[in-house]
């Protein structure tokens, strides 16, 4: 049974809600009654903790909307979480506020931080810059490994991770090795910290987030040091932050994928206004795209007052399209994010996706077949002398309709991605729509082909 996070008398009281949370042991179970919270309420709670607490808060990924927070709470309060905030976390709570908010917030920092934040401040969101952070512990490479953990144990309460040690040129300051916590331990302390190091795998500050991602899975990492040109290290983006961000990129990659605009907030924390202008730019979209189906329709409007039955099938029909084209968008979205499959691949997948398609239309097609045969003969339905071929329209419609979506659905992605749009954006409604219109042209041509002379 879950643990009730607030009592009922603690829920109207700010007050007693700040004792009630700062009583709690873990920031993870304080972040999580927050989140039930109204955001002006979670605010008046969080500037009654102690400075302390409040920082362990805010340092907690999934607290709702920080930048907000840490606007609403007093002054004196916030500058205190600004200041004892982790370099990267303070960072990105930075990048999410209004700028006449940023510049006043960032005048209360003291210049130690303030530095380090505006340093990453001018790196892009989601690159590796903006997820890095300043605070790791590195070392001249004329150090012995006894001088190496003994400056570790003077700085890891001011350092955000120390399973790694990263080895610098004394006089260049250049980056030559990495050390890991693991090989530093068990080294002889009098043996030189080069001896236990080894080449370290590097990344560029602007470098996006995923192909960081690709990089500490790759390589089995825990931490990545970001690089300039000269080798010099700027920073290091730890797996925890990589976890964060994959998690934010799937959801964006999920919301786009259902035709939604990607939403930086809980569900039940976006405004309904805000929500209605999420939905409605591509709900009207794809409302506009599905009016060419009414204009099919209508193009084929003699052909359907003399074969009324074929309308019987036109859902049916459509639905397999856009399920074929949805399916391969799905599998080509993920292809491209994993890097499994290139742009320049593009050929490959349709040599893959056309025998693909006309095979699962052609297994449909069989499916149809037999079951307008079943109807026909056992007289659940009658549709007239001319069943079986209706059937081969119905079936050789299928197989062009759902040969015809799997190449859409796989080349779309390939498309956006190539005009610098996110793949993500090509949604299944987006996909289905678009077999749609394309779909009753097929299947009527095919009508054409095979009724002609008899039903046409």
């Amino acid at each position: 049974m879950q643990e009730t996070l607030l009592s009922d008398d603690a829920v109207r009281d700010p007050a007693a809600i700040a004792a009630q949370l700062a009583a709690k042991k873990y920031a993870a179970d304080i972040v999580e009654a927050l989140n039930q919270l109204e955001p002006q309420d979670a605010a008046s709670v969080l500037g009654r903790l102690p400075a302390e607490r409040a920082v362990e808060l805010f340092e907690e990924q999934e607290l709702n909307d920080p930048a907000g927070l840490i606007t609403q709470i007093p002054e004196e309060q916030a500058k205190a979480v600004l200041n004892g905030l982790s370099a990267d976390r303070a960072t990105d709570i930075f990048q999410q506020l209004p700028p006449v908010d940023r510049t006043r917030l960032l005048s209360l920092l003291a210049p130690e931080n303030r530095g380090p934040i505006e340093s990453l401040l001018i790196y892009p969101p989601n690159t590796a810059g903006a997820l890095m952070t300043t605070e790791f512990v590195s070392v001249p490479s004329t150090w012995t490994i006894g001088q190496t953990l003994q400056h570790v144990r003077v700085v890891e309460h001011t350092r955000e991770t120390i399973y790694a040690i990263y080895v610098l040129d004394p006089y260049r300051r250049t980056l030559q090795q990495v050390v890991t916590l693991r090989r530093l331990v068990a080294g002889d302390p009098n043996a030189s910290i080069v001896s236990v190091g080894r080449d370290p795998i590097t990344t560029k500050p602007l470098v996006d987030r995923e192909d960081v991602a690709r990089i500490i899975t790759k390589y089995d990492l825990l931490a990545v040091p970001v690089v300039d040109d000269k080798n010099h290290v700027l920073g290091i983006v730890t797996v925890d932050d990589i976890i964060d961000a994959i998690i934010e990129e799937g959801t964006e990659d999920v919301q786009k994928f259902g035709g939604v605009e990607a939403m930086d907030e809980p569900y039940l924390h976006i405004g309904f206004f805000e929500m209605i202008k999420k939905r409605a730019g591509w709900l009207s979209v794809l409302f506009l795209s599905e009016m060419l189906t009414a204009s099919a329709m209508q193009h084929f409007s003699d052909e359907l007052e003399k074969a009324v039955v074929l309308t019987l099938f036109i859902p049916l029909i459509m639905s397999s399209g856009g399920n074929s084209g949805s399916q391969a968008t799905s599998l080509l979205i993920r292809s491209l994010a994993l890097r499994d499959v290139k742009l320049s691949d593009w050929w490959r997948v349709i040599l893959r996706e056309l025998p693909m398609g006309l095979v699962l239309g052609a297994i449909l097609g069989i499916i149809g077949t037999i079951r307008i045969a079943v109807w026909q003969e056992a007289g659940l339905f009658d549709y007239g002398e001319h069943w079986r071929l209706i059937a081969a329209t119905v079936a050789g419609a299928l197989v062009g309709i759902v040969t015809f979506g799997s190449l859409v659905g796989a080349m779309l992605p390939f498309v956006l991605k190539r005009l610098g749009f996110d793949p993500a954006s090509a949604s299944a409604p987006f996909v289905a729509t678009l077999v749609d219109v394309s779909g009753l042209v097929i299947y009527f041509t095919v009508a054409l082909i095979f009724l002609k002379g008899t039903l046409l």
